[in-house]
Order: structure tokens, then sequence, then C-alpha cells
């Protein structure tokens, strides 16, 4: 199949990905149309399958490149003490998906969209995030600075806590990122009993 006049794979491939992405983010994705993601772009519809096989593999890619890019970005120094690593976490989350809130909400809220296989590959990507928390946690209960009897619910809990900020902060609210960040690791820090400043 031909490419649409003035299309170029280096240009378009990206506009699709950034199209869908708005619109899965916006409407939902079992709401959006391959059609509608064309008109998006500024495409025929059958220019989109130069670029995509179809409308679960947008789905599928634009989960893994936000995952990729979460895991490669987090940078966690396992000689440094637990509760640094732990602060350290809580600030690149919130900013890290701060940053990228419609990507956020498909990664979290779209997974029933995917097929079995596809899901499979997102949820090994979720779980190898979740076990960057849960080491630190681990780290933290070895030293006695975290009191935790199940590392796991914490840290799915921790994550749960964290995500939510993207569901009502507002960057004209009343408080800036920076202090929601700081009143988080706060209420991290007692959730876990870590000795940030907060009585175990």
């Amino acid at each position: 199949m031909a490419r649409t006049a003035g299309s170029h794979s280096g240009i378009t491939g990206p506009r699709v990905r950034a199209a869908a992405q708005k619109l899965f983010a916006r409407q939902g994705f079992a709401a959006v149309s391959m059609r509608e993601i064309a008109r998006e772009v500024g495409v025929q519809v059958g220019a989109l399958y130069n670029y995509t096989p179809d409308k679960q593999s947008l789905l599928f890619d634009l989960m893994q490149s936000h995952l990729d890019a979460l895991l490669a970005a987090f940078q966690d120094d396992i000689e440094a003490d637990p509760v640094v690593r732990l602060e350290q976490f809580v600030q690149f989350h919130i900013h890290f998906h701060h940053d990228r809130p419609d990507a956020v909400f498909i990664a979290y809220m779209e997974l029933r969209n995917l097929t079995p296989a596809n899901f499979a590959q997102i949820e090994t990507l979720r779980r190898a995030y979740e076990d960057r928390l849960e080491a630190i946690l681990r780290a933290g209960v070895i030293t006695g600075d975290f009191a935790v009897a199940d590392t796991k619910i914490a840290t799915r809990a921790v994550i749960a806590m964290l995500t939510g900020i993207n569901t009502w902060f507002r960057a004209d609210g009343r408080l800036s990122l920076d202090d929601v960040t700081a009143q988080y690791w706060q209420m991290v820090c007692k959730s876990v009993s870590a000795s940030g400043g907060l009585e175990p």
C-alpha cells in the first residue's frame, strides 16, 4: 500500500502514536476508531496501516513505550540509605507521571482492552517497576528503617497513592507540585514507618 503523498515514516509514525494517545486518553480505547485517528493525523485511514497493523497494536505500543521510558529513567543507588532511596523514588514517580498524564491514564485504565498476550507483556514491565520499589522497602526492613508486614502490598499501596495525584493535581491550584511532593513524601514515610522525620 502506497503512503499518502507528503507523509514520511519518521514524521507520520510519531504523529499517529501521539494522535492515538490523545484520543484514547480523552475518549477511551473502545470509543476511538482508526478513522478518527487518521482524521487527527491528517491522513487517509488506509495510510495508517503503513505505521501500525491495527488499533490493538497502537495501544500496546503506547503502553510499552511508556513503561520502557519509566524503567529507563529511574535510577536507584542500591548502596544509599533506604530512606534516601525511598524519597528519591517518591520524587521521581510523582514528577515523571505528572509530565505524562495521557500516557499514565492509558497505562492504568486501558489494561482491560489488551489481548491476553499483550497484557502479559505489559504486566511483566509493570512488575519490573514495582520490583524496584519493593527492593527499596525490603532493604529498609532489613536496616530497621521501615516496619512493613508485606512489602508487596506496601509497594502497590505506595504506587497507587502516588499515581493518584494525576487525577486531581492542577498546576494553577493552591499548592505547587513540589509542595504536594513534600506532603506525599511525609505520608509515605508514615505509611511504612520510615525514619524520615516521623516516629514509627
